[in-house]
């Protein structure tokens, strides 16, 4: 009698295990600034590398004049965005002025650097109107404050330009807290099923808020969240602006190439709060945690690596510091020039045609306006 066949073993922990193990995090520079990963290095100029540690410095300047407006009353709302720096503008530098970048709150870097005027970024923060119509030719949606809603835009946005056989992809940022939003798997599914060329990037900062990453997902890393959409996901390390900028330019060559979107997840550390609008990262971490990600800081292990091939210097940072320092001066000059916003910009700004039960509030509030 012939026995009987025996079953397969199945073991779903097993599988489960299998594949978190497959996410282990990609980096190039340990945080001496010393090359752990050679055959991975990306090949830059020596003048990319510059300009790449240029726009970090600059950035980073930035983001301490804008927390000194926003103290000052001279700017609206703002969220920090120190420490993310290899995270932003290494993964900006690998694309091109073609594509389109779709940020969230925390990412107006990405778009100033992709061509919005510095005094239309501040406008933005102060919630004038100007500071959202965005100049002919610059690529880049308003910053989006509904947590995950770029998403969705974003794998839209990549449909069309593959509809219309643009080689050139679309790009969002969302943090940690975002990946836990129907919108990021309606997002990521969407691109996915269609082949989109979008790159999806979750910015683990390790706190939505207040909330730490470990109450987010049971998962051990975002970027395996790709599995369940059938697109790639990478894990890198976001505080390494050359292993960003790496997995950035391959996720956007296998986009054009027609193999579609990619999911990045680059694990960072905001310094500061997650606004300027009354958190107080004190109360949900550590100053040990704090200590603990300083010595990762993205621009002193990029700086290291650099002065180590003599490509740059004290003075050449601190000439970044002062144009900095003065474009942000001239910026916020031309911002505080701009018309006061009326009540009737507000309707006349929503509506091409103004519906019956606002034209008569329109005629009144233009009669006070010009008194």
């Amino acid at each position: 009698m012939a026995s009987k066949s025996k079953k397969a073993e199945f073991d779903a922990v097993k599988t489960l295990e299998h594949i978190e193990q497959q996410f282990e995090m990609f980096q190039i520079l340990n945080e001496e600034g010393e090359v752990v990963n050679n055959s991975a290095m990306p090949s830059l100029s020596d003048e990319e590398l510059q300009e790449l540690m240029r726009r970090m410095v600059y950035t980073r300047i930035l983001d301490q004049r804008s927390i000194s407006l926003n103290r000052q009353g001279r700017l609206g709302f703002y969220a920090p965005t120190a420490g993310q720096e290899a995270s932003q503008i290494a993964s900006h530098f690998a694309l091109e002025s073609e594509d389109f970048v779709l940020p969230g709150y925390r990412d107006v870097p990405q778009i100033i650097w992709h061509g919005l005027p510095l005094y239309q970024a501040f406008l933005f923060s102060r919630g004038h109107f100007q500071g959202n119509q965005i100049p002919e030719g610059v690529n880049v949606l308003p910053p989006q404050i509904i947590i995950g809603a770029q998403y969705i835009q974003t794998a839209g946005v990549a449909l069309g330009m593959k509809k219309r056989g643009k080689k050139a992809v679309a790009v969002t940022y969302t943090g940690d807290g975002g990946s836990s939003q129907g919108d990021f798997y309606e997002g990521i599914n969407f691109a996915g099923a269609y082949n989109a060329p979008a790159i999806f990037f979750v910015q683990n900062n390790q706190f939505a808020i207040s909330t730490p990453r470990d109450k987010q997902t049971k998962g051990k890393t975002i970027a395996q969240k790709a599995v369940s959409a059938g697109i790639p996901g990478v894990l890198v390390d976001g505080m390494d602006p050359l292993a960003v900028y790496a997995v950035t330019k391959d996720a956007r060559e296998r986009a054009i190439n027609g193999e579609g979107p990619t999911l990045i997840e680059t694990m960072c550390y905001r310094y500061g709060p997650h606004t300027m609008a009354g958190d107080d990262p004190t109360r949900y971490r550590s100053s040990e945690m704090d200590t603990e990600w300083e010595k990762k800081d993205p621009l002193v292990r990029f700086r290291k690596f650099l002065e180590a091939k003599g490509l740059w210097s004290e003075e050449k940072e601190n000439k970044v510091i002062e144009q900095a320092k003065e474009d942000i001066k001239q910026a916020i000059k031309k911002a505080d020039g701009a018309p006061k916003q009326k009540v009737t910009d507000l309707m006349s700004n929503m509506y091409e045609e103004l519906p019956f039960n606002l034209k008569e509030q329109y005629e009144i509030y233009q009669e006070k306006e010009s008194k």
